[in-house]
Formats: C-alpha cells, structure tokens, sequence
C-alpha cells in the first residue's frame, strides 16, 4: 500500500482561507461503492482504528507512522482529520464494509492537498484481515475520481515502498503510471526508504471530449454551443462537469453539442432546457464571440452566446455544480482549452 496519510500527530499545517481560492471548502458527503462506503471518520472509530493499524504487517509499508500505534494518536489523529475535513486542506476518510448487517472498519484512505499547485497526494490502508478482497482498488478509485471531479486539482499523486509491489500494481490497475523515484520517511522502519512515484491526470481517468471519426482520415470536427448567461448582476454562471462525464471537473459555459441538422440557436435552446431546467427563446440569444481549438484527437468549434433573458432558475438537472461568477474571477475556476481565450474576451465586454 502506498504511504498513508495518517500522521504521528495531529497535522499543524495551516488551513487555506476560502479567500485564497475564492470557493469554500468542497464538503464530503459519504460515497458509496459497489461494496464499500467511504464516510468521515468519527472518534468512535479510534478502538478499531487502532487495533487494525497497529499491526506490524500493515504498518511496515506506511509512511510517517509510528510502531507501536500508541493508542491515544488514534483520538488525535481523527480529531485533525475531522478539522481538516472542515476547512478543505484533506480528506481523509474511513473505508468500511457490512458484515452480518453491521458496520465494519476496513481501513482509511485520504488525499491531502498540496497547497496552491492543483495537486492531491493518496494515501491508503487496509486491515491484514481484509487483503485479497480488491479494497484498495475499489477504495482509491473511487476517491480519485471524485476528487478530480469535485476538488481544484488536476492531477493525483502517490509513493509506493518499494518493497509493497502489490500496491503499485493496484494504482497501475485505475490509471496511474509511475513517474519516477524518491524517498520517504518510514518511522517504524527507522527512516528514509526508497518509493517508486505514481501519478494520475484528469484525462487518464476521465478521457477527454471525443467526436465522430473523420471519413478523411483527419481530425474530426466537433461542432458544440455554449451559453453565457449573465444575471442583473452581472455575473455569468458556469457548470462544473459531474463524475462520469469527459473532462470531470472542470467548468464551462453551458451548452453542448449540435445535433444533425441542428442550428445553433435551437441546440443551445435544448440544452439549457436538459441541463438547467430553463426556457430561452432564440430572440434572446445574442452571437458573441467562437472558441476553435484542437484537441489531440478533434478539433473543437465553439459558437459562445450571451443571454440575460431565461424564465426558470437555472438549476443543475445531471448532477453539475452551478456558480455564478462574476467576469474578473473567471480566470480562478479551470476550464477546458478551448474556453480558456474567451474569458478576456468576456472580461472585457462586461
């Protein structure tokens, strides 16, 4: 398993002002797998905790924990974990199972931030008791893909003992490759060891945006609208791709792609309609400016519109997170290429 990121003591990093980011902390709501939940941590969870982690077998592999376990780092541990939860700077989470219809402690998998740099690092354990059973695959992908699709990062870290070749074959499993190597402090081995180094991107998980093959042989063309709708405010309201889209994660203007035959204006009608839930009428689209970018396997063409008109609420109907930005802040939230040249244009205007 990769260094955990359970420390020997309550982190005393310093937590990230929402002002530094312009976003208040993404709150984690329990996740559920096909076999697992991933849930906050709570302080009745220190018993087990420490009796599954204080074990040579699980600990040997782990960075910065200590061996023996001393059963009090338990109740601080988790009390940190719970802070940090609050104020955004890490997740650390407990991994449990059913058994007989009562809840079960696996293990603890968390993702810390690394400051400002759009980076998350993994880390993962499981209790002896529950190897061979695909925890650790099943745990770390799924956390993975919903911090790339909920969290300001782009990309997922982690180190691996170098003795501990079955959890480099699980981050290899759900699209991490290694980069490198390095070292880390082990303090139950008595220092620093070497670790192979693994990352993972938004795109290795996700994919990007793909269009229909060219019968030329070159690029296809994929041809998308999108819409800036601009309250009396004058803020323009941007959508976050959910988890299970191309490109989770980042934010766009809404919109989407044209089908056969489709002029611009009814396909963005029909799609502020799926994807918001409002009604605009064509009179009230106004053609402002086109994004033409090429991607590794498409080029993208992308009419942009501006609206102040719609009746509704605009209201994210497949799982989006809506945000209404106002224009001088447009450049804090990451968007995909293509979007990126439009938003001085945007600035500029409004």
């Amino acid at each position: 398993m990769p260094p955990s990121t359970i420390k020997p003591r309550p982190s005393s990093r310093p937590a990230l002002a929402p002002a530094e980011s312009g976003r208040s902390p993404i709150a984690f709501t329990p996740i559920r797998t096909e076999r697992l939940l991933l849930r906050p941590l709570r302080p009745t969870d220190a018993e087990a905790l420490h009796r599954l982690i204080n074990d040579w077998d699980v600990v040997r592999t782990l960075a910065l924990v200590p061996y023996p376990y001393p059963r009090d780092l338990a109740d601080s541990w988790i009390a940190s974990t719970i802070q940090e939860l609050l104020t955004g700077t890490a997740y650390h989470v407990a991994i449990t199972g059913d058994e007989n219809g009562e809840e079960v402690l696996v293990g603890v998998i968390g993702l810390n931030l690394e400051g400002t740099t759009r980076v998350g690092r993994i880390g993962y354990w499981v209790g002896r008791r529950f190897w061979g059973h695909g925890v650790a695959t099943e745990a770390t992908d799924r956390l993975v893909r919903w911090a790339l699709a909920n969290l300001d990062i782009d990309r997922v870290r982690a180190d691996v003992d170098m003795e501990n070749p079955a959890s480099a074959a699980v981050l290899r499993r759900i699209g991490f490759r290694e980069t490198g190597q390095g070292t880390a402090d082990f303090p139950a081995r008595g220092g620093i060891r070497p670790v192979w180094n693994f990352e993972t991107t938004r795109d290795a998980i996700f994919g990007q945006t793909e269009a229909p093959a060219s019968e030329t042989g070159e690029k296809p063309l994929l041809l998308v609208v999108a819409c800036a709708l601009i309250d009396i405010d004058g803020r323009i309201l941007l959508a976050r791709r959910p988890e299970g889209k191309k490109m989770a994660g980042l934010w766009e203007f809404p919109g989407g792609k044209l089908n056969p035959g489709e002029v611009p204006e009814a396909a963005l009608i029909r799609e502020l309609k799926e994807e918001l839930g409002i009604d605009v009428s064509a009179t009230c689209l106004a053609p402002f400016a086109f994004a033409s970018h090429a991607y590794d396997s498409f080029h993208l063409l992308m009419p942009l519109y501006l609206c102040r008109r719609w009746k509704g609420t605009p209201t994210g109907r497949e799982n989006q997170t809506l945000a209404w930005v106002r224009p001088q802040k447009l450049a804090d939230y990451e968007m995909p290429a293509a979007d990126k040249p439009l938003i001085p244009l945007l600035r500029d205007f409004l």
